[in-house]
């Protein structure tokens, strides 16, 4: 697979459009995308398991790629179940493909990937390979510290990945992959549908749902869309203008405010063009910099930016949890500690220890040790609370599940250092 990484990304610098990709989509490839999958995700409307493909492995992949090459491979419909949204009443959907369309996909984006890490631009963090929604807070930080930055144009793009226009997809990814078969299976699999209960839909916009193949092509979309649009107009503006995506999400950073309203009028046109639309209600343009006192305030990517100051008195960019954030993770762990109140202690205290690493290990950035404890104090308290609501039991005291909790739990730290270009 390394040798098959360097010559796609080698082929990929040295030619403008490809040919022969679907070799990639071969016997080896489809084995080690078996093993990626977890066993404990849910199935498509095949109803089959990781457990259960494995069980004849080599035969199953062999029959796969004879379906893929004579053509007669059809992906089925991704499942769409809905499942509750955090500290909500309401549902989000969410879309679960075939097992071998697990398969077929994740090998198909694997390719992708290797082309387009070759196109994409610097401003782009998102379900990139050594990139992160951390370097990209960073990004951020490193702008407004040291660049002439006074103004946020905060975007919200309406259902992205439900209203993607396929048909400029194709048009996109035509650019630089000139192997008809590859392009009719991405077609296939855009074109699958969606199986709601037993009423299938069909899908003629959007990318699939769920789909291991979703992340890179709305990345190419956006890339045409959206980066390479701003690399060319940018210049043409007298002040400083920044760009920064991950996947949907991005802010555009400015030195002027009618330059910032003025970009937002031109990519809503931009967004028009390829019938995507902004949300107005989440789009807006704030003061936001060390020359505009307290300013504003703006949430991405779940952290909250502030104009802050050190202890000296100088500006610095503060970076905490956004509250609404905050507020949905306290509803999701109050909810897990009522539905593991029955299980053993010492299982209960090391699932809850490894979720509230997790929880540290994303909003554990410089500047947000102070969130981080208001939330594992929370988490305390309601873990206390719930200890000495379970019936027939004894009331615990504080110093008893003090000690349990000091033995099971991590204290909350800094994890990720996005100030590091500030000591150099």
């Amino acid at each position: 697979m390394a040798n098959e990484q360097k010559d796609i990304r080698t082929l990929a610098k040295r030619y403008d459009k490809l040919q022969t990709l679907m070799q990639y989509v071969n016997k080896e490839a489809l084995m080690k995308e078996h093993q990626k999958q977890d066993s404990k995700k849910a199935s498509g409307v095949d109803k089959v398991t990781k457990e259960e493909y494995g069980q004849d492995l080599e035969g199953n992949i062999n029959r796969l790629l004879e379906r893929m090459k004579t053509f007669s491979y059809q992906p089925q419909p991704v499942k769409r179940v809905y499942i509750p949204k955090p500290g909500s009443e309401t549902k989000r959907p969410l879309g679960i493909p075939a097992y071998e369309d697990k398969l077929a996909q994740g090998c198909m984006a694997y390719v992708l990937n290797e082309i387009y890490e070759t196109k994409f631009l610097d401003c782009s963090y998102g379900f990139r390979e050594q990139r992160s929604a951390h370097m990209a807070i960073e990004a951020i930080n490193n702008h407004i510290m040291r660049n002439k930055v006074n103004y946020i144009l905060e975007v919200d793009i309406k259902g992205f990945f439900d209203n993607l226009d396929q048909t400029w997809l194709i048009k996109f990814l035509e650019h630089h992959i000139e192997d008809k078969n590859f392009m009719r299976y991405i077609v296939r699999f855009l074109k699958s549908g969606v199986m709601s209960g037993m009423e299938r839909t069909e899908s003629d916009k959007g990318t699939p749902q769920g789909g291991l193949i979703s992340p890179v092509l709305a990345n190419v979309y956006l890339h045409y869309v959206l980066d390479l649009w701003f690399r060319h107009i940018k210049d043409d503006f007298k002040g400083e203008m920044y760009l920064v995506r991950y996947a949907d999400d991005f802010i555009i950073l400015c030195q002027h405010e009618s330059e910032a309203n003025q970009c937002n009028q031109m990519l809503k046109e931009r967004l028009a063009k390829f019938n995507l639309e902004i949300n107005e209600e989440k789009t807006r343009v704030i003061p936001f910099g060390r020359f505009k006192g307290n300013g504003d305030k703006f949430d991405f990517l779940g952290f909250e930016f502030h104009n802050g100051k050190t202890n000296k008195g100088t500006f610095r960019t503060e970076i905490i949890t956004s509250r609404k954030k905050l507020k949905s993770k306290r509803a999701v762990v109050k909810s897990w500690i009522k539905e593991h109140m029955d299980d053993p202690l010492p299982e209960t205290m090391s699932s809850l220890n490894r979720k509230m690493e997790g929880h540290y290990n994303y909003y554990g950035i410089n500047g947000n040790l102070s969130s981080l404890i208001k939330f594992a104090n929370y988490v305390k308290h309601t873990l206390y609370k719930a200890f000495n609501r379970r019936s027939q039991r004894k009331s615990m005291s504080y110093e008893v599940f003090y000690r349990i909790w000091n033995h099971y739990m991590k204290n909350p730290r800094i994890k990720k250092d996005i100030w590091k270009w500030q000591r150099v």
